[in-house]
């Protein structure tokens, strides 16, 4: 990620935010956010949906300087939720995906050849990690059970009491924005996967978890939740007959979910999943059709059985394979 370090990011939230009508939950909290918006602050989703236990996890974790690790299933929406919340608190935010690509070097920085004065120097481009630390940004780590260990070291440095960040090639100790925020996002609780639904996640040091102030679960969106959201992106689905198609396509992704968690099947439909197959039957005016290009042609031949029985319960059609 390219930083554009002449874009000014203002230094202190002053500006209230009253939780209960900008987030549609039950509550007398108060936030603070920026006035301004910056092209660091991620753009509001007008139709997203806030999980109340979740939504306060992460504004306090805003309010008070507390470090939020959010844990769920893939597809519950845990990033975009903490993403959301910083848009309606014009609070700039940046997210950083710790696969197995990233490593010490991305997040600290690396020495890099450029030109001044016609003349080839060697300079240090510091990373997104030293960069996101001296300013008001709120540092959001997806797939934080994911990352390596060499990555996971540097990070624990940050979630120590002062946060200070020591660059031992630079000479130079880096103290912490007053309005620097750190969140994680994870599908497991640190314990590494023992279900098998996860690889490449991995068991996180103890010590490490215990610096995680707050942890949020987040689940999935109860039906007439979803059924919401889904209509916000898919405004031809208003009609009554469609509502009907589409409740049970959400009624399908429902089980799915649970066939998973269960260990029946080893993929799901999130809600983003439901989303495409909606679009797509606008599109191939076909449920089965639309069914099997959006969702089945991804699934394990062994579990397909499985999947079209779940259709069929949903809409009592046979789909030969």
């Amino acid at each position: 990620m390219t930083i554009n370090k002449n874009i000014e990011l203002p230094n202190k939230p002053s500006h209230k935010v009253e939780v209960s009508k900008v987030f549609n939950i039950d509550t007398k909290m108060i936030a603070k956010g920026f006035e301004e918006k910056t092209e660091w602050v991620p753009e509001i989703d007008e139709g997203y949906i806030f999980d109340k236990d979740t939504t306060l996890s992460v504004l306090a974790g805003f309010n008070h300087n507390r470090r939020v690790m959010v844990q769920g299933f893939h597809g519950t929406g845990k990033s975009t939720h903490i993403e959301q919340i910083a848009a309606r608190l014009n609070w700039p935010c940046v997210r950083i995906n710790l696969d197995s690509h990233i490593s010490r070097i991305d997040l600290l920085g690396k020495d890099a050849i450029k030109l001044k004065d016609g003349k080839q120097i060697t300079e240090f481009q510091e990373g997104m990690l030293p960069w996101s630390i001296q300013n008001p940004v709120a540092l959001v780590f997806d797939e934080y059970d994911a990352g390596r260990p060499d990555v996971m070291f540097v990070i624990q440095r940050i979630l120590e009491v002062e946060g200070k960040l020591t660059l031992l090639d630079q000479n130079k100790v880096i103290k912490p924005h007053p309005s620097f925020r750190l969140f994680a996002t994870t599908n497991t609780v640190g314990l590494g996967d023992v279900t098998g639904l996860y690889h490449g996640t991995q068991q996180i040091n103890q010590g490490q978890m215990d610096r995680w102030h707050i942890l949020s679960s987040l689940n999935y969106l109860d039906e007439n939740q979803e059924l919401k959201v889904v209509l916000s992106k898919v405004n031809e689905f208003n009609s009554n007959k469609n509502k009907e198609i589409l409740k049970n396509m959400i009624k399908l992704a429902n089980l799915t979910r649970n066939g998973f968690e269960n260990g029946d099947i080893s993929i799901l439909m999130s809600p983003r999943t439901v989303i495409s197959w909606a679009q797509n039957y606008k599109i191939f005016k076909d449920i089965i059709d639309s069914f099997k290009l959006t969702f089945l042609n991804k699934c394990d031949d062994l579990e397909k059985p499985i999947i079209v029985e779940y259709f069929q319960r949903c809409f009592d059609i046979e789909i030969n394979n």
